[in-house]
């Protein structure tokens, strides 16, 4: 299990670090800032998820390999774009905006998983709504401390039913943890999350909200 995890984290925080340098340089952020929105969306989650355990210091100040992991891949990200500028003169288009996309789908699966092992990892008594939890906010967390920092609305209350992909990886990792074993688990539920936020972009479905209405200019 052991090699297993540490390959998903590895994944899951490449990918979100990914994600987090582009939307810093989608903001205009320098190399620092596309350095620590990179980090801190590819550490945010494990952060806030070890915080809630009792964990202190939290696993990525004792065990800084994530954290030098996402350094070093939002320092590519920003290199590769910065010596091609030429080939990238628009971060809006909708090469970047799939890259960013999918980048933020694989970390997203990826951490909703890892939770769900840290919930069961603490004792064999874990109940199912503990592991729920740790599952859905390692996924989504690192994501909204992402768009805190830039500036924006979080992504998960309004779009492509982010955190209900999270939330539905995790359970579904949780009820065949003890069936179907931890690997196996763990890959079906990160897939589940992959197929609905796969789904959710192409249908470009979205939670019902209730739609806001201008308000009038007052009469003079």
């Amino acid at each position: 299990m052991e090699p297993l995890l540490f390959v998903l984290n590895l994944i899951g925080t490449a990918a979100f670090s990914v994600s987090g340098a582009l939307t810093a340089i989608h903001k205009g952020m320098d190399l620092l800032g596309v350095l620590i929105l990179g980090m801190m969306t590819a550490v945010g989650g494990g952060i806030l998820r070890d915080l809630i355990l009792g964990k202190t210091p939290p696993d990525a100040f004792t065990d800084p390999v994530y954290a030098l992991v996402s350094l070093f891949t939002a320092f590519l990200v920003f290199l590769v774009l910065y010596l091609r500028i030429a080939s990238f003169r628009s971060v809006r288009g909708p090469l970047f905006q799939k890259v960013l996309l999918a980048s933020d789908t694989v970390g997203l699966a990826v951490f909703s998983v890892v939770g769900v092992q840290a919930g069961f990892a603490l004792h064999e008594g874990s109940r199912w709504f503990l592991c729920l939890f740790l599952g859905t906010i390692t996924g989504v967390g690192g994501g909204v401390l992402r768009d805190l920092l830039a500036g924006d609305r979080p992504y998960i209350f309004y779009k492509h039913i982010y955190a209900c992909a999270s939330m539905a990886g995790a359970l579904l990792c949780t009820l065949l943890w003890r069936v179907l074993g931890e690997t196996l688990a763990m890959l079906l539920g990160a897939g589940a999350v992959v197929l609905i936020r796969l789904l959710a972009i192409t249908l470009e479905l979205n939670l019902p909200k209730i739609p806001q209405e201008k308000e009038s200019e007052p009469s003079s």
